[in-house]
């Protein structure tokens, strides 16, 4: 290592939002703390969100425990960033040995949340949680957002996929890692058919029946669900003139690119700290409010835990597609 080199490892394994949210903490140790050599580790299938970025010099993805180890221990580091803060990691830090600075997780905060409805949550982000790990390292919030970069070979010409001329439309990420998160398929079809403009759905491979079930019944909307890698898909989001989700990585991934979000929440919460980070100014939050039975999960369900699903289908359809007119 040469002399005055600063090297930090910053952990966190998943998933797409997760990591898209500690892009703050990258850039602040890169560009702020003299000497500051930056590697990052995570898991294989999210290393794309990561490998363009300029603020990292090393991507590390975790392979066997034991390979892992013998990697990151050749490294040297002087410090770890524990974004993560799990099991695992604390097993990697137990074998490495050096300092670090591991992430509360307010995991009893959430738990009473949950559990009790009992709100002793802390009103502040977790980006901004985030930064409370590297202050000793007077690295602190440059408050330029999240970071996403689109590699020259993912940039989509939008043009390819629109019916008109014009290149104004809405995206919407119509997936969610778990059931719960989701508006249902019949819902976002009433959604779609009240805005009189393009709207491109964006998902994975899993929702791509849905988006066939939503075309199906709307001319307006453009299906690329599963047909786009994730950098291709941020790129369909950056040229957007809007953009609808549920409380997704593409979500967060709107919010890199400063876009208007219009964000759809069912049995997670805002106050949990992961609500769009400094996204456009235009951007709303949409909740069914008192509700006793919200949240009734920190992450989400395969199904509604009380059968009705009442925070997605309680939901004023017609409040949101009223602010896609204006």
């Amino acid at each position: 290592m040469q002399e005055n080199q600063v090297k930090f490892l910053i952990i966190r394994f998943s998933s797409i939002g997760d990591i898209v949210l500690t892009t703050p903490i990258i850039r602040a140790l890169k560009t702020q703390v003299e000497g500051a050599v930056v590697h990052y580790f995570t898991k294989p299938e999210y290393k794309t969100i990561l490998e363009n970025n300029p603020y990292i010099d090393k991507i590390h993805v975790l392979k066997s425990y034991k390979e892992s180890i013998y990697e990151l221990k050749d490294e040297g580091f002087d410090y770890i960033i524990d974004l993560h803060n799990n099991l695992r990691t604390w097993h990697f830090k137990n074998r490495l040995k050096i300092m670090d600075f591991s992430f509360p997780k307010l995991n009893w905060e959430k738990y009473l949340m949950v559990r009790f409805k009992k709100n002793k949550l802390p009103d502040i982000h977790i980006v901004d949680r985030y930064f409370e790990t590297v202050k000793l390292f007077d690295a602190n919030n440059d408050n330029k957002g999240l970071d996403y970069f689109i590699p020259e070979n993912d940039k989509v010409n939008i043009s390819d996929y629109l019916k008109t001329t014009s290149k104004e439309y809405i995206a919407y990420s119509i997936g969610g890692q778990h059931f719960t998160k989701k508006l249902p398929v019949e819902k976002i079809s009433e959604l779609c058919s009240k805005i009189d403009k393009t709207i491109i759905l964006l998902g994975g491979k899993e929702d791509f029946e849905n988006g066939q079930i939503i075309i199906s019944k709307n001319s307006n909307c453009i299906n690329l669900c599963g047909k786009l890698n994730l950098n291709q898909s941020a790129s369909v989001i950056e040229q957007s003139s809007y953009v609808i989700s549920h409380d997704t990585g593409l979500m967060h991934i709107a919010a890199a690119f400063k876009k208007d979000i219009i964000s759809i929440w069912g049995n997670t919460i805002p106050e949990f700290g992961m609500f769009p980070y400094q996204a456009g100014e235009k951007s709303k939050i949409f909740e069914v409010k008192n509700l006793k039975c919200r949240p009734c999960s920190k992450i989400g369900f395969k199904k509604c835990p009380k059968k009705h699903f009442n925070c997605m289908q309680k939901q004023d359809i017609e409040k949101i597609a009223e602010i896609m007119k204006h």
